[in-house]
């Protein structure tokens, strides 16, 4: 039985490392989304569908269910997933459980880079900045100094590019997506960081009863908690697997 973890926007597969270093288990890996921190294929469209058909067709290699786990977009590829497709899994964790919402609405951050025009020049002044300054946005969500340059070294004009994309696919996402995420028959677990300001609560746990997904709270955690305090993210996510 494989543990797979997918990362968010604006990351990598490092943003798991530390959690991952706190497991008590070792069949463990990571999805590298295409065109964050690496390249993006040729003629990929970085849409939410295309997203969720890439990470479809790399739980298939697996040939097992597996233990999925996604934070942010990666929590919302983990709602397709499990909506489409929940027999590639045996069990599932997503902090993005709101996606499956019909009402979903969008964080601030998101409208401005669905917008044409303003989104680009978001990225454009974002990347001309030194990475220490850039690494300022993600303290101020709670993250450490060292995580939080760490995070922004990261972006680049590929990884900028396909956050545009990705995020104008997905103005409706709610609407598209949430109708299909109910009564998932692979046991959940929805992460509700209270302090989170992107993602929001109410339609976490509204969207976590339709799923017949358990709900765990993370008290004075924010949106990048596995980087805040990964030793007591990954004891609420092994404390799900016990219990299965």
């Amino acid at each position: 039985m494989t543990a797979v973890f997918i990362h968010g926007v604006p990351e990598t597969p490092e943003v798991w490392a530390k959690v991952i270093g706190h497991l008590d288990r070792s069949d463990v890996t990571t999805l590298h989304l295409p065109g964050f921190g690496r390249a993006r294929p040729s003629g990929f469209g970085a849409t939410m569908d295309e997203y969720a058909a890439w990470v479809i067709s790399e739980l298939e290699k697996i040939g097992e269910p597996v233990d999925l786990v996604g934070h942010d977009w990666g929590g919302g590829f983990v709602v397709r997933v499990v909506s489409t497709r929940p027999g590639l899994v045996r069990s599932w964790v997503t902090d993005a459980a709101g996606i499956g919402d019909v009402n979903f609405e969008w964080h601030d951050f998101a409208k401005i880079w669905q917008t044409p025009g303003e989104g680009e020049e978001f990225w454009k002044s974002q990347l001309a900045l030194p990475v220490a300054d850039r690494g300022a946005v993600f303290e101020m969500a709670g993250v450490g100094h060292d995580d939080a340059v760490d995070l922004a070294g990261h972006v680049d004009e590929t990884m900028a590019q396909c956050i545009l994309d990705l995020y104008r696919s997905a103005t409706n996402v709610g609407k598209e997506w949430g109708p299909d995420f109910h009564d998932i028959p692979a046991p959940g677990l929805v992460v509700v960081p209270s302090e989170d300001p992107f993602l929001s609560a109410d339609s976490a746990r509204m969207a976590a009863e339709r799923a017949g997904a358990r709900v765990a709270s993370l008290e004075g955690l924010g949106h990048w908690w596995m980087l805040q305090d990964p030793a007591r993210g990954a004891a609420t996510i092994q404390e799900f697997w016990a219990s299965i």
